[in-house]
């Protein structure tokens, strides 16, 4: 779909700059000591939230612990590493941002690298698309928690935020996995890990874009991935794309119909397409839905190979997205959190050169406009 065109074209025009210092933030051994010391008040807390409460990165809270055999820091080329992946048979991925979790058990299938080095691409029980340039650093790390001892791997962007991790399971390759864990291993093993931001992308303002000339240059689509290209060209924002098509291609609905999409998906056992990624990964999700629940905060999809995590606290708006194409209108519902940034998106599955299921589209056309 267009969100591969999307983070592509990020690739390309993402740079980042140096935000802080190593007197602005904890590291090393104070950073660890921070980390033992904190109190989760008897919850269970994960090392991403208690990163934040502590002004730091996840990646540099992994760090803090190298050289205590719970964390070792990896490194290489990681398009060698994508490619050793399905040697690993069935482990479990995880992609995540900051609102929504997928989770998928199975093996990596079919994995390319294109040529340059830039984008990898697995197909197959784990689709994922990989934007290499933005894996700065992994770490291979052995875990005892209350729900037993875990051996994964993690990888980080510069900002230190999650792009993959992947951990191993009951069928695993365990020799594959040691060995591609020993061949990434890093001379560089330190407890500290570096930390820089990534410079916003500049857009142009909505009100300095032609809406008429927008909207015919979105009625001309004639695929979903020419989507990126052609915000691309106005520099827009995709909420903002969203909000210039208003009534014609694109609508509003209350957020709380994401719930009765997935039921009834369940119900009828209608297959669907689920996007979330993070800046470097999108995971993707093709396949029926069976279990949805609701707790808590969270929206969830549990199923015995595939899990879903959706915070709706962080859920601003939900729209109804129609793209052109040869085949017809390709319908998506695309959630936003309250900055206006995409957090994950629906899509009825289809193949390229096939109409959209009206069963799908019927689904979506439902919820009441708002």
């Amino acid at each position: 779909m267009d969100s591969l065109a999307n983070y592509n074209n990020r690739i390309k025009n993402d740079t980042y700059i140096d935000m802080t210092t190593s007197t602005q933030r904890l590291q090393g051994k104070e950073l660890l000591e921070a980390w033992t010391n904190f109190d989760t008040e008897g919850k269970r807390i994960f090392p991403r939230d208690i990163a934040t409460k502590l002004g730091v990165s996840e990646a540099e809270l992994l760090a803090s612990k190298i050289g205590n055999g719970e964390v070792t820091r990896l490194s290489g080329d990681w398009a060698d590493f994508v490619k050793r992946l399905p040697e690993l048979k069935e482990v479990l991925s995880i992609t995540r941002n900051e609102a929504c979790v997928l989770e998928h058990k199975g093996d990596f299938g079919k994995t390319n690298v294109m040529p340059d080095g830039s984008t990898g691409l697995s197909i197959g029980p784990i689709e994922t698309r990989m934007f290499l340039q933005y894996w700065a650093v992994g770490f291979f790390v052995k875990q005892e928690s209350k729900k037993g001892f875990s051996e994964s791997i993690h990888i980080y962007d510069k900002e230190g935020d999650s792009v993959i991790k992947i951990y191993k399971k009951e069928n695993t390759d365990i020799a594959a996995f040691d060995k591609l864990v020993a061949d990434f291993t890093s001379e560089d093993q330190s407890d500290v890990q570096a930390y820089e931001a990534y410079k916003p992308m500049s857009t142009t303002p909505i009100h300095d874009i032609d809406k008429e000339e927008f909207t015919q240059s979105w009625r001309e689509l004639k695929d979903t991935h020419q989507f990126f290209g052609m915000i691309r060209k106005y520099k827009a924002d995709r909420y903002d794309a969203c909000e210039l098509v208003k009534g014609e291609f694109t609508y509003k609905i209350d957020p709380v119909n994401l719930k009765d999409l997935l039921e009834q998906a369940a119900e009828t056992e209608l297959p669907i397409m689920i996007f979330a990624s993070s800046r470097g990964n999108i995971q993707i999700h093709q396949d029926v839905v069976k279990r949805v629940l609701v707790m808590g905060n969270w929206l969830n999809i549990m199923d015995p190979k595939f899990n879903m995590h959706l915070n709706e606290e962080h859920i601003n708006t939900a729209w109804v997205v129609k793209k052109p194409t040869e085949d017809g209108h390709v319908t998506s519902i695309e959630v936003f959190d309250h900055d206006n940034k995409l957090i994950v998106q629906f899509f009825g599955l289809r193949k390229p050169g096939q109409a959209e299921d009206e069963n799908w589209r019927t689904l979506v056309d439902n919820f009441e406009r708002i």
